[in-house]
């Protein structure tokens, strides 16, 4: 059940989040940071 509910919410924030990838990691604003750090976190979580 974990699986499933990381994987629907990863669905949902390809969707609704911006894609940051292009931009440099160094010269993000912390709220841009977060935003990485939570979508790499449900991500890893929804690949376990």
């Amino acid at each position: 059940m974990k699986k499933s509910f990381f994987k629907a919410l990863n669905k949902i924030n390809k969707l609704v989040l911006p894609k940051l990838s292009k931009k440099d990691p160094a010269q993000l604003s912390k709220f841009e940071q977060a935003i990485v750090a939570y979508r790499y976190y449900v991500l890893i979580q929804s690949l376990d």
